[in-house]
């Protein structure tokens, strides 16, 4: 994770996979948050791969940003982060858009419901009991 500031912006530049462990990175991503900071920029390019827990993690930090008067922007969606958030939604298929629904605070409760759904019945599969 890079994060740059510019003028009353921060930007996060994520890379690599965005996974059960990347949390941590991405809550530090508002420790750069500044009195004067006014948006929050979450660039995806260099995200490859994102499962149900990944997509939390993003959706954590998208929720205590604005809880924070943030406005947030996450762009640069990759083929397979849309392709794991439209399977999460419901919506699978190769024009999706799932990047641009994001944006929407309604599409994001929906991905937010269903990714917990998703994660728990991994867990279940995995032998585990689904998480509290």
């Amino acid at each position: 994770m890079d994060v740059q500031h510019c003028g009353t912006s921060v930007l996060v530049s994520a890379g690599g996979e965005l996974v059960e462990g990347g949390g941590e990175t991405l809550r530090q991503a508002l420790d750069h948050v500044t009195a004067d900071t006014r948006d929050l920029l979450v660039d995806l390019h260099g995200v490859v791969f994102m499962d149900a827990d990944g997509l939390l993690h993003l959706l954590d930090l998208h929720q205590r940003a604005e809880r924070m008067g943030l406005r947030i922007l996450v762009t640069g969606w990759q083929p397979q982060p849309q392709r794991c958030m439209a399977e999460v939604a419901g919506i699978p298929g190769p024009g999706a858009a799932t990047g641009e629904r994001y944006a929407l605070a309604s599409f994001r409760r929906l991905i937010e419901e269903r990714a917990h759904r998703a994660r728990d019945a991994a867990d279940f599969a995995a032998g585990w009991l689904p998480r509290a």
